[in-house]
């Protein structure tokens, strides 16, 4: 499966982007689907899943009630919609792909990653 994000750039603290992953290649009901980020000096973290299949979704803590996980069986593509940006969502953000037995938050269950997309919050 082979993933490609989109949608990030430069935007004012307040302001609201919508990430964008096509998904191609496999019958995607048998993948999970998850977006991570990672900020200059951090690790990659946990923002959100999803199961294809079914539209169960999950969140990270941190992100509840501000960030929205949701996919476009149509159009093969999951979205993260993000509210009330702040400085520190700052980062490069990817999209992921695990096998559909698999439904984890760690970055080290997912098989397939995309490229990622910046997101750049300034103050």
């Amino acid at each position: 499966v082979q993933l490609q994000a989109s949608g990030g750039g430069l935007v004012r603290a307040g302001d609201s982007l919508r990430l964008s992953c096509v998904v191609s290649g496999r019958t995607l009901s048998r993948y999970n689907m998850g977006w991570f980020r990672q900020a200059p000096g951090k690790e990659r973290e946990f923002i959100s899943r999803t199961r294809w299949s079914s539209g169960f979704t999950s969140y990270a803590n941190s992100w509840k009630g501000r960030f929205t996980i949701s996919r476009d069986g149509a159009r093969n593509t999951l979205y993260l919609q993000m509210n009330s940006l702040k400085p520190e969502d700052t980062a490069v953000y990817y999209c992921a792909a695990s096998r559909a037995e698999v439904f984890s938050v760690s970055a080290g269950n997912y098989d397939h990653w995309g490229p990622g997309t910046q997101v750049t919050v300034s103050s």
